[in-house]
């Protein structure tokens, strides 16, 4: 198994996940392991190491997963209050395919 969970194991289809919103490129689902009471979690379905490194992915890629992303923050917020988006880079990112999470609510409630 390499570093890459989403293409090892969510795009592959070893790990089933629930799908909030996929289009041709892109994919949002609830979180495998959530940490917030709502993660979701919206991934290329390419192989993208990272924010600051797309690969040889197009630029277009980024914009629709910002679409997405866009759109999956959206219905956080509006169905929860309020919401955030974060994807890590560097040694934080643990799974070297860019991915962000969408998530509301406290952890420790």
């Amino acid at each position: 198994m390499t570093d890459d969970f989403y293409c090892d194991e969510v795009l592959s289809g070893k790990t089933r996940v629930d799908v909030v919103l996929e289009t041709e490129t892109v994919l949002a689902y609830h979180h495998t392991r959530p940490f917030w009471p709502v993660h979701i979690v919206v991934i290329p379905k390419r192989h993208v190491p990272s924010l600051t490194d797309l690969g040889d992915a197009p630029e277009a890629l980024l914009h629709e997963l910002m679409s997405v992303v866009r759109v999956v923050a959206r219905q956080v917020e509006e169905e929860h209050g309020a919401a955030r988006v974060l994807t890590n880079l560097g040694l934080y990112q643990d799974s070297k395919h860019l991915h962000f999470h969408v998530n509301s609510g406290d952890p420790r409630a």
